[in-house]
């Protein structure tokens, strides 16, 4: 698995994004406010899944940001293709609020899902966040996410629990902390820990439970109920 939740110092460069998008009229869009911000670059457009896989391959972009439903290959599909194969990290838009996309999407590695009646400024501040190493999921759809797949559940699988055995403590706790959405300094703080050392225990539950992306572990973090005891409070 390709670890992508170490990000180099981008300082020097645009953050590189791939436009997956079918409507032309909606890409044009899309396309017109990345290209207003000065640290992002549309490194190309794809109209199709197949053309997003086969671009992200070429381009090599930072990130791609795919609609979900698209001709010849859907949006969830080319995510598992694109985040399998470690090409890039996806973030996902869709007019779907809560649909099986949603989950589809995140079980397939997708770094982020936002709604795409997001305004200009929400988009923009998304893309940074995930090319800088942080999930993002829309606040309506997270209220919903957890409700829709994580109440009903009132207990946890014993293959997923016996999975976290592999996991320290300390790991569990960092892993309880991305099932409340905390970012990496939110956890610092929480946890009273450098925010690199946070990082470092990210990348190790990811690899040690075979994780796309820090949006998978906060989904089997809400479905395992870790971190629940702590939610109320924030």
């Amino acid at each position: 698995m390709t670890d992508r939740t170490d990000r180099t110092d981008r300082t020097d460069r645009p953050i590189r994004v791939l436009v997956a998008e079918d409507q032309s009229a909606v890409r044009a869009g899309l396309v017109l406010i990345l290209r207003s911000a000065p640290d992002i670059e549309v490194a190309g457009e794809a109209a199709d899944g197949e053309e997003a896989v086969r671009l992200a391959a070429a381009l090599r972009p930072d990130l791609v940001l795919m609609d979900v439903q698209m001709p010849r290959l859907d949006g969830v599909s080319a995510t598992r293709e694109i985040t399998g194969q470690g090409l890039a990290d996806v973030l996902v838009l869709t007019t779907f609020d809560l649909d099986e996309y949603v989950f589809g999407a995140l079980r397939a590695g997708a770094a982020g899902f936002l709604l795409k009646t997001s305004d200009a400024a929400t988009l923009l501040a998304a893309v940074r966040t995930v090319a800088a190493g942080e999930g993002i999921i829309a606040p309506a759809v997270t209220r919903r996410l957890i409700a829709e797949f994580a109440a009903p559940r009132t207990a946890a699988p014993a293959a997923d629990t016996a999975a976290l055995d592999v996991l320290t403590p300390r790991e569990r706790e960092v892993l309880g902390c991305l099932g409340e959405g905390l970012s990496n300094a939110d956890i610092a703080g929480r946890l009273e820990m450098a925010e690199a050392t946070v990082k470092t225990h990210v990348s190790r539950l990811l690899s040690k439970l075979e994780l796309r992306s820090r949006v998978q572990a906060a989904v089997l973090a809400q479905e395992l109920g870790l971190g629940s005891a702590r939610r109320g409070a924030h």
